[in-house]
C-alpha cells in the first residue's frame, strides 16, 4: 500500500503539580496536568483555558449494539473523554451509555468531555445550529464539550449522508467552511458546545479559518501513527495553541477498505519488540507514543479487555531510542485519504499538503 515503507516526557506524572507532558515534544510545561482524582488521566489545556482529557474512547466503526456497553465499560475503567460524531450513526448508543452511567450515580455530566461532529452535509450555515441540536437530542445532552467541522469539505445538503449523482460521484455543497465556522462560533456564544475545532484540515485551511475566527479552533482532530506522524501539521498547530487530536492511533486495522497485504503498524516487529521488553502491548506502546508528543488520543474498541489495556498508559515511559524506532516507520502512509474525494475543491489532502 505504502510506496516504501520503512523497515524499520519524559512524563513524569507527579500528582500534584503541573509537568512537561513531553520530552523534546511539549512547547508548554502549563498544557499538560496531572489532577488529583479518583480516576487520574492528564489534561490538555485548550487556548480557551477549557480541559480535555488526553486520552478519549473512539467510536467510528463501533458496530451496532456493542457501543452501549463500551461507553458504560470505558466510564467504569476511567475514560472521562468520549469521541463521537453524526456520521458515525451511533451517537444514540453513546448517550445511553453515559445517560446510564449518570443515573447510576457514577458520574456527573460535568466530569465528562464529549467530542461531536458537524458532518458534510451540514456545512450550510442555517443547517449548522439544528444539526448540532440533533446531535446533542441523540446524545441525550444540553451541551457538547467539542464541537468539530468533520471535514473540510461540503457535500449537497438532504438526507443522504453520501450524496452521489447518477453515476455514483458524490455530489458537493458550494458552501465554503470559513462560513460554516462563523456559526461554529455562534453555537459557543448560545450555550450549546463548550469549545469548537476542526478535523482533517491541512496547515492552509486552518490558516483561512484563524483569518476570520473570533474563536480560534482548539483542536485539529487528524489521522496519526507511525506510518503518518503528521510533524509538519502538528508544529504548525501548536504554534497557534491549537492541540492535535490523534485518530487511528493505532493504524485502523479493521478499516472497510483495508487490502489483504497492506502494512498493519501493530504486526510491525519493531514495535512488537518495545512493547515485549515494555510487557506492554503494541497497541499500548503506540498510544504512549501519542501521549509522550503531548497529542489527544482516542483509541477505539468495543471489547472490555482492550478498552481497558488501551487506558494503561500512564505508568511507563518510552525511551529517546524506542520514540526514534517508532517514528522511523513514517512514510507519509495515509489510510483515511478519501481518494474518491479527489476533485473537490476543499480536499485536504489532493495536493498533499500537511
Amino acid at each position: 500500500m505504502f510506496a516504501a515503507l520503512k523497515n524499520s516526557l519524559t512524563l513524569q506524572l507527579n500528582r500534584c503539580a503541573i509537568q512537561t507532558a513531553t520530552r523534546g515534544y511539549a512547547q508548554k510545561t502549563e498544557r499538560f496536568k496531572w489532577c488529583q482524582q479518583e480516576y487520574a488521566v492528564p489534561k490538555a489545556i485548550l487556548a480557551d483555558g477549557k480541559e480535555m482529557p488526553l486520552i478519549g474512547l473512539g467510536t467510528w466503526l463501533s458496530p451496532p449494539g456493542q457501543v452501549v456497553e463500551a461507553v458504560k465499560t470505558a466510564i467504569d475503567v476511567g475514560y472521562r473523554h468520549i469521541d463521537c460524531a453524526y456520521v458515525y450513526q451511533n451517537e444514540a448508543e453513546v448517550g445511553a451509555g453515559i445517560e446510564a452511567k449518570i443515573k447510576e450515580g457514577a458520574v456527573k455530566r460535568e466530569d465528562l468531555f464529549i467530542t461531536s461532529k458537524l458532518w458534510n452535509t451540514f456545512h450550510r450555515p442555517d443547517l449548522v445550529r439544528s444539526a448540532c441540536e440533533n446531535t446533542l437530542d441523540l446524545l441525550k445532552l444540553k451541551y457538547l464539550d467539542l464541537y468539530l467541522i468533520h471535514w473540510p469539505m461540503g457535500y449537497k445538503s438532504g438526507c443522504e449522508l453520501f450524496p452521489v449523482d447518477k453515476d455514483g460521484k458524490t455530489l458537493y455543497s458550494p458552501d465554503d467552511y470559513v462560513d460554516t465556522w462563523k456559526e461554529m462560533e455562534k453555537l459557543v456564544k448560545d450555550g450549546l458546545v463548550k469549545s469548537i475545532g476542526v478535523s482533517n484540515f491541512n496547515k492552509n485551511q486552518i490558516e483561512r479559518v484563524l483569518a476570520v475566527a473570533t474563536i480560534p479552533p482548539a483542536t485539529n482532530q487528524v489521522e496519526c501513527h507511525p506510518y503518518l506522524t503528521q510533524k509538519k501539521l502538528a508544529e504548525f498547530c501548536k504554534s497557534k495553541d491549537i492541540t492535535i487530536t490523534a485518530y487511528s492511533p493505532l493504524g485502523s486495522p479493521n478499516r472497510p477498505w483495508a487490502k489483504e497485504g497492506d502494512p498493519v503498524i501493530l504486526e510491525e516487529e519493531a514495535i512488537k519488540k518495545i512493547a515485549a521488553n515494555k510487557k506492554k502491548t503494541a497497541g499500548q506502546i503506540l498510544i504512549r507514543y501519542q501521549i509522550q508528543r503531548g497529542n489527544i488520543v482516542i483509541p477505539k474498541s468495543v471489547t472490555k479487555d482492550r478498552i481497558e489495556s488501551n487506558f494503561k498508559v500512564f505508568d511507563f515511559e518510552l525511551t529517546d531510542e524506542e520514540i526514534k524506532t517508532i517514528e522511523g516507520f513514517e512514510c507519509n502512509g495515509r489510510l483515511v485519504p478519501l481518494l474518491n474525494q479527489y476533485g473537490h475543491p476543499h480536499h485536504p489532502f489532493e495536493k498533499d499538503e500537511f
